[in-house]
């Protein structure tokens, strides 16, 4: 059953998104500014024992802007998360997941290094892989000055920044130097080689069937020569990567595929525990006033990076 706060948003939302145009007719910068204050509105208490600084990682296209968020009474060197938005690669910032970020700080008592990853269509596949993977690496050779302890370093991210960090995974995997320790892949798009039940039964709610059409056409990566990177469907998945936790929820077209995912690592011998939240949607960590369910799935997933990297 639907979670009935969510249930109450999304009725009441029906005729506005009933009338919105294509997203192919608004230009990106608008759609990323609509995206901004719903978001913004649905997380107006965010922790206050968390500091932030913006700071900047070195990539191979030039800076990549970024926030380190340090909870209060942190030891140095803590724990690290370095985390990617979602926001199927073309949406979504800093502040979009600015609360989203404090509370996993807070809850969990580890730095988190937020990336703030070009974004297409602007910057087609594979631009935001490259800076994640370039961001990634950077967080690892300057952890000393980030307050982070270098073997206790995991990614995560939600949705397409839950790509993100699985593609970062595998891309690190035989890296000597920079052992990523834990995922967490939350709700993410892994990009299945054949459409799944849920994809094909699930036309939102938040997440539409329109909208994953256009993050596809955006990302621009069907026939790149690396788009196993963003597909992830299609990798064939070994042992020696870090463990995982990937959480879905039950009226989310991307759910099956979060499922699966965490599947076919445990099939290729790596750890990964998959939670499902039955009655809450896509984007739900980013809407905590919603519905105190999120309050809920956000400590329990707090716990579970703690007890990873804490």
């Amino acid at each position: 059953m639907l979670d009935p706060h969510f249930k109450a948003m999304i009725e009441a939302a029906a005729e506005q998104a009933a009338n919105a145009p294509p997203l192919d007719a608004v230009p990106p910068a608008m759609i990323r500014m609509g995206y901004q204050m719903q978001r913004k509105a649905s997380d107006q208490n965010p922790p206050q024992d968390v500091a932030a600084k913006d700071l900047e990682a070195e990539g191979a296209a030039g800076p990549i802007p970024a926030r380190l968020y340090t909870p209060g009474g942190a030891k140095t060197p803590s724990g690290g998360l370095v985390y990617f938005h979602g926001g199927g690669f073309t949406i979504g910032d800093l502040e979009t997941h600015d609360g989203h970020c404090r509370r996993l700080a807070s809850l969990a008592g580890v730095r988190v290094l937020a990336i703030d990853y070009r974004l297409a269509p602007e910057h087609p596949f594979p631009a935001g892989h490259d800076d994640a993977l370039a961001a990634t690496k950077w967080a690892f050779d300057h952890a000393a000055e980030l307050g982070i302890d270098p073997a206790r370093i995991a990614v995560g991210g939600d949705s397409a920044g839950g790509n993100l960090a699985a593609s970062v995974a595998i891309d690190l995997k035989d890296d000597p130097k920079r052992k990523i320790a834990f995922q967490l892949l939350l709700y993410p798009g892994i990009w299945p080689e054949t459409e799944t039940a849920s994809r094909q039964a699930l036309d939102g709610p938040i997440l539409t069937k329109a909208a994953l059409a256009w993050f596809d056409k955006s990302l621009a990566a069907a026939g790149h020569p690396q788009e196993g990177r963003a597909f992830l469907g299609k990798v064939k998945l070994t042992g020696g990567l870090p463990p995982a936790l990937v959480v879905t929820a039950g009226f989310d077209p991307l759910k099956d595929e979060g499922r699966d995912y965490a599947a076919r690592l445990t099939a290729a011998g790596n750890s990964a525990a998959h939670v499902e939240y039955a009655g809450l949607v896509h984007d739900f960590y980013v809407m905590p006033d919603v519905s105190p369910a999120v309050h809920e799935a956000v400590r329990e997933t707090a716990a579970a990076l703690k007890a990873a990297v804490g």
